[in-house]
C-alpha cells in the first residue's frame, strides 16, 4: 500500500490540475478501496486497445493518461516519419466524455506539429480505420470502450493500414509511453492543425460499403424484407440507417427509445448485443412489424448480433459464430460465381472461434487463416500477404469484416450484407435460418458456448492467472470423462500430442491462451479478456446432420455434451 500512496501522492504535484488534485486528496483521506484500484497499476493496453473505467489515477482513463498514451505516441511517430507530414485521424463514440477526451487527444497531437483530422461528431469505428487509409494518415485514434459498462472508456490506435496496432509497433510505443513522465505531455494545441471531418469522409465510406456488398437482390425482395435496427444509443445511427437507403431497403423500423445517443445507455443492462437482453426492445419491435430480420449494433459500431424468423416463424437469436459462417459461405459463393477461385484467396478467424471455418475453406478450396483473438490479427494478415485476396473473417465475439477496405470488425457492412443474404433467402422461398440448417447439412451441426467469469481488481487479476496457471501445470486428461487428445500453450508456442507426447511450435504470435482437443472433437479454450477483467471460457462441439428437420434434436444433444464438459470445471 506504501507503493500505491506513494504513486498517488504525485497526482497530488503541481503537473496536475486544481480538480485532479482535489479528487486524489479525497481518495487518500476517504476511499482506500477505491485508491487502491485506481494506482495499483498503470492502464495497459489488451486485444482492442486500452480500456478502462474513467477516474482518477493511472489506472483509469482520464486527460492525463491518454494525454501520456498520446505525447508517446507522437514522439514514435516523429521518429518513424522523419521526412514526413505525419497526419492523424481521431474518431470518437457516443460515451460519457468521449467527445471531450478526443479533443484532448487532438490537443496533444497538434502540440506536436502534427496534422489532425478530427471527425466533429460521433462516427463509427469502421470509419475510422477507413479514414486512416482515405486521408493518407499515419495514425488513427478512436475513443471507445465498445460494449463496456457506461463507466469506462478507451483509446484504440491504428496504424498506417487502417488496422490496430500488433508487433512491432505496439512493443515499441508502449516502452515510449512508459519512458514518459506526466510532465512531458504536450497539452497546448496549434489550432491550425485540427481539421474537423464529416460528410466527405462519409459518403465515401458509404459508397466504399455499397461496392463490397453489391450483390444481385432485386427490388422487390429489398421492399419486401422487413428489417427492425436499433444502434443501443451508439453511433451506428449515424450511418447504418444511410446505408440501408442508399443499397434500396426501404422497410427499415428503428427503435426509436434507442435510437439517441447516450453514453448512460438507459435502457439497457448492458449496451452488448451478444447479451439476449439488449435486443429485447427490438425483438419486441420485430413482433409488431412481423420484421423478418432484427440488427442491434455495439455503441461504437464494429459489432452486430442478429435474430432471423426460423423455421416456426419465431425471432432467434444467431450466436457470432452462426453470423459468421453465413456471411463467409455467402462471399465464397457469391466470389465464385463471380470470379472463380485462382487459388490466392483467403477467409480469416480466431483459434476461438467455430472451426467451422476451416470447413467452408476446404469446401471452396480456399485456405482460413487463423490468429489470436482481435480482429487487429486478421489485419495483419493482409497486410502480410499482399499477394493473397482477402474475401471475409470475422470472430465469435460478433464482429465481421467483408473485404479489405475496412481493417477491422465493420458492423456497418456486416449489417448490409446480412440484410443482403436475408433478403435474397426469402426471394428464393428460403430464409437465413433455412440456409444455416443447409450449411449444418452439408458440413455438420457446430455448436458451441462461451462462459465469462468477472474477476475485478488485484485478487481477481490475481486469481484469473491462478486458474489458467492450474490448467497449464495440471493439464487434465479428460473432461467429465472424454478423453484429452492434444493440448495447446501459446504462451510457450507449444502442441503436445498427449497420446504420442510427441511436441510441436504453433506459428502464432505468444499469448496467454490454452487449448484442449478432446478424442470426440470436442475443442475447450481459455484466455483472460484483453479488455475486461474476466477469464473466458470457449467449448466447440459437432455432430453430423442427415436432414434438416434433425437440427433441433442434434442442437440440443450437442449442448448437453457441452453442459458435460464444462461441468469439470468448478464455476
Amino acid at each position: 500500500m506504501e507503493e500505491i500512496l506513494s504513486k498517488a501522492k504525485y497526482w497530488l504535484s503541481d503537473v496536475f490540475d486544481e480538480t485532479t488534485r482535489k479528487n486524489t486528496q479525497h481518495l487518500i483521506e476517504n476511499d482506500k478501496k477505491e485508491l487502491e484500484d485506481s494506482f495499483y497499476q498503470d492502464l495497459a493496453f489488451g486485444t482492442g486497445g486500452m480500456r478502462g473505467i474513467m477516474g482518477i489515477g493511472s489506472n483509469r482513463i482520464n486527460k492525463y493518461t491518454l494525454g501520456k498514451n498520446t505525447q508517446g505516441v507522437s514522439n514514435y511517430l516523429k521518429a518513424q516519419f522523419p521526412k514526413k507530414e505525419i497526419k492523424v485521424a481521431i474518431a470518437y463514440d457516443c460515451r460519457n466524455n468521449s467527445k471531450e477526451l478526443a479533443q484532448i487527444v487532438a490537443n496533444v497531437f497538434s502540440a506536436n506539429g502534427i496534422k489532425v483530422f478530427i471527425f466533429s461528431d460521433l462516427r463509427p469505428t469502421p470509419e475510422l480505420s477507413f479514414a486512416v487509409k482515405h486521408l493518407d494518415c499515419q495514425c488513427g485514434i478512436v475513443l471507445t470502450a465498445s460494449h463496456n459498462p457506461p463507466e469506462y472508456n478507451g483509446y484504440k490506435v491504428y496504424w498506417e493500414d487502417g488496422g490496430q496496432l500488433v508487433p512491432p509497433q505496439d512493443k515499441e510505443i508502449v516502452e515510449v509511453i512508459n519512458s514518459l513522465d506526466y510532465n512531458e505531455i504536450k497539452f497546448e494545441a496549434k489550432e491550425d492543425l485540427i481539421e474537423y471531418i464529416d460528410l466527405e469522409v462519409d459518403q465515401a465510406f458509404i459508397e466504399a460499403s455499397l461496392k463490397n456488398v453489391n450483390f444481385q437482390v432485386s427490388r422487390k425482395a429489398k421492399d419486401d424484407f422487413k428489417i427492425v435496427f436499433t444502434p443501443l444509443h451508439g453511433t451506428s445511427i449515424t450511418l447504418i440507417p444511410k446505408v440501408l437507403e442508399k443499397a434500396g431497403f426501404t422497410n427499415v423500423f428503428i427503435v426509436e427509445e434507442q435510437a439517441e445517443p447516450n453514453g448512460n445507455f438507459p435502457t439497457v443492462k448492458s449496451p452488448n448485443p451478444e447479451e439476449p437482453d439488449a435486443l429485447k426492445m427490438a425483438l419486441k419491435l420485430a413482433d409488431e412489424k412481423q420484421a423478418d430480420m432484427v440488427i442491434g449494433t455495439d455503441p461504437d459500431s464494429d459489432r452486430l448480433g442478429i435474430a432471423v424468423r426460423d423455421n416456426e416463424g419465431k425471432m432467434s437469436l444467431l450466436n457470432g459464430n452462426q453470423t459468421m459462417v453465413l456471411m463467409t459461405d455467402f462471399l465464397l459463393k457469391e466470389y465464385k460465381a463471380k470470379y472463380g477461385f485462382k487459388g490466392d484467396e483467403f477467409i480469416a478467424s480466431t483459434i476461438v472461434s467455430t472451426p467451422m471455418m476451416e470447413k467452408l475453406a476446404s469446401h471452396y478450396g480456399v485456405e482460413c487463416k487463423l490468429g489470436l483473438t482481435g480482429f487487429k490479427w486478421i489485419a495483419k494478415m493482409i497486410k502480410d500477404f499482399p499477394n493473397q485476396t482477402f474475401i471475409g473473417g470475422g470472430e465469435e465475439s460478433f464482429g465481421y469484416m467483408v473485404g479489405d477496405f475496412v481493417r477491422d470488425k465493420d458492423a456497418v457492412t456486416a449489417t448490409l450484407l446480412a440484410c443482403t443474404i436475408g433478403a435474397q433467402a426469402k426471394e428464393k422461398d428460403s430464409s437465413i435460418f433455412q440456409e444455416l440448417l443447409e450449411l449444418y447439412k452439408k458440413h455438420g451441426v457446430y455448436q458451441e458456448k462461451l462462459i465469462s467469469l468477472v474477476k475485478k481488481g488485484i485478487s481477481g487479476a490475481e486469481e484469473i492467472q491462478q486458474m489458467l496457471s492450474d490448467l497449464r501445470n495440471n493439464t487434465p486428461t479428460d473432461f467429465n470423462g472424454t478423453k484429452v487428445i492434444a493440448f495447446e500453450d501459446y504462451q510457450t508456442s507449444e502442441r503436445t500430442n498427449l497420446e504420442t507426447d510427441e511436441k510441436s511450435t504453433i506459428n502464432i504470435p505468444q499469448s496467454n491462451v490454452l487449448i484442449f482437443y478432446l478424442e470426440d472433437g470436442t475443442k475447450v479454450a481459455a484466455r483472460p479478456s484483453g479488455t475486461e477483467p474476466k477469464i473466458k471460457f470457449y467449448v466447440s462441439t459437432h455432430h453430423s446432420l442427415e436432414d434438416t428437420s434433425d437440427y433441433k434434436v442434434a442442437k440440443e444433444r450437442l449442448e448437453n455434451k457441452i453442459d458435460s464438459v464444462l461441468s469439470h470445471f468448478d464455476f
